[in-house]
């Protein structure tokens, strides 16, 4: 398993899959058996440079047809088509999984996710590190579970929350995978299962997962019945997950969750209840609401393993631009990021550039908007930093059921954004604040994902979410 710590571009980002952050091993768990795919991984086709036997690739990015559950493969070194791909279930989502190997092929309605096998990965050999590049690949391996919604990925690992449902009397849970788990097809995951269904989320955290928890509906202090309003640490020991903290009745009406080096945070109603962490061992805060949020509510947050500061989301939902929040996982407070947004824009997508250093906003006007962080008293402050006009041309000709969307490469300050409209894929330079047409595509694109191997600046020390 790899011990290298990259880093995530939407590291915890919670990815709302069907409604609306590096590596790190789960202890104690079977040890795996390296992939037996019948390929060949000699150190010849991994294209080896001296003794770290490493690649450097642009990457690949999967873009998928907005009229079709075809996905078709890029090579982003020479721009070309690689492959093209058929999901099983029309209307999936796609994401990236936590190394970014696998695209992760989840459809909600039907209980599957699924996974295309990008071909580009690294393998930790303890002696050096080796990468490996091969022709990508649709997995047989797949997970099942009742309405797996929120997807979230950090340090190496992939949590999927499924939903459950009271009409058929099945409960939540969360089943949690790396990347070489679903390259070995290992089908006896890390479950967590519930005695009651609801629309909830976990962060998987080492050996820790810091979930969602609903409590009976006598003692529930939510608004709506599905929605939690409890939190619960759990260790994975002798193989299956043990609660060892609660939080009980802090979070009324929770969703939304990120998470950095210094602490756990979710969305609530009133507020964003922080776990701050010191030795795996939690202490809970609320940080309120503030005055300028109004009647809205942080519902979606973001957070970066390096950056002390979560980016909370209070969409409009009637309209009009979002109020994005700065909410300090040090100072415990709470305040407003003016991102200066276009008149009347709306943030359509939202994602971390690969060391963190950006926050990108795409709006529906066709502008990427990068916010940088900044310590100022030590503390860390998101503040606007650029807007770049990639797709404004566009705008105007958007149909009803079409939207921009972007991806952000692992391996340098890149950020992909699909216009549907053109029928193009566009690369922004985040340093040099340029875009360019990257690809002419013959199809719609619905959405696109980077994957590849992510720039590591240490070999020995080492990221949806509505």
């Amino acid at each position: 398993m790899q011990k290298t710590k990259l880093f995530l571009a939407i590291t915890s980002a919670l990815i709302l899959v069907g409604c609306g952050d590096a590596d790190t091993t789960i202890v104690e768990l079977p040890p795996v058996e390296a992939p037996d795919d019948d390929h060949d991984h000699d150190h010849d086709d991994a294209h080896d440079h001296g003794d770290d036997f490493e690649i450097d690739s642009e990457g690949r990015l999967v873009v998928t047809d907005a009229a079709s559950n075809t996905l078709t493969v890029y090579d982003l070194d020479d721009n070309s088509v690689l492959d093209t791909f058929q999901a099983t279930f029309d209307g999936s989502s796609v994401v990236s999984s936590a190394d970014f190997r696998f695209a992760v092929i989840n459809s909600r309605s039907n209980g599957v996710t699924e996974f295309l096998d990008g071909g580009l990965w690294r393998e930790d050999h303890v002696e050096h590190l080796h990468d490996y590049e091969e022709a990508p690949s649709f997995s047989d391996f797949t997970v099942e579970g009742s309405q797996p919604t929120h997807i979230v990925t950090y340090d190496g690992q992939m949590a999927i929350f499924y939903d459950g449902n009271a009409d058929t009397s099945m409960p939540a849970g969360v089943k949690v995978l790396t990347d070489m788990q679903i390259a070995n097809e290992t089908s006896d995951v890390p479950t967590l299962e519930f005695t009651v269904n609801m629309h909830g989320v976990a962060e998987p955290r080492g050996d820790m997962l810091i979930s969602s928890v609903r409590r009976d509906d006598a003692e529930t202090t939510s608004t709506n019945p599905i929605l939690p309003d409890s939190v619960a640490v759990f260790h994975f020991h002798d193989g299956e997950f043990e609660e060892e903290q609660r939080f009980d009745g802090e979070c009324a009406n929770l969703h939304g969750a990120a998470q950095n080096e210094l602490a756990v945070a979710f969305g609530c109603s009133d507020g964003v209840l922080v776990l701050s962490e010191e030795d795996e061992v939690f202490t809970s805060n609320l940080v309120e609401n503030i005055d300028a949020l109004g009647e809205l509510r942080v519902g979606t947050l973001y957070g970066h393993e390096h950056a002390h500061a979560f980016i909370g989301i209070a969409s409009q939902h009637g309209g009009g631009s979002a109020i994005l929040t700065n909410i300090s996982a040090e100072t415990l407070t709470m305040s407003v990021i003016d991102w200066q947004p276009e008149e009347d824009a709306k943030a359509v997508a939202y994602s971390f550039s690969h060391e963190g250093e950006y926050f990108a906003i795409l709006d529906d006007k066709g502008f990427l908007t990068l916010l940088e962080a900044h310590e100022e008293e030590g503390d860390t402050h998101w503040e606007f930093a650029h807007k770049i006009d990639v797709a404004s041309a566009s705008a105007a000709d958007l149909g009803e059921d079409q939207a921009f969307s972007m991806s952000a490469s692992m391996h340098r300050d890149a950020i992909y954004v699909t216009d549907p409209v053109a029928q193009t894929v566009i690369a922004v330079d985040a340093e040099t604040e340029t875009a360019e047409t990257l690809l002419t595509l013959d199809f719609v694109p619905g959405s696109a994902v980077w994957l590849g191997i992510a720039e590591s600046n240490d070999h020995d020390d080492d990221h949806n979410h509505d």
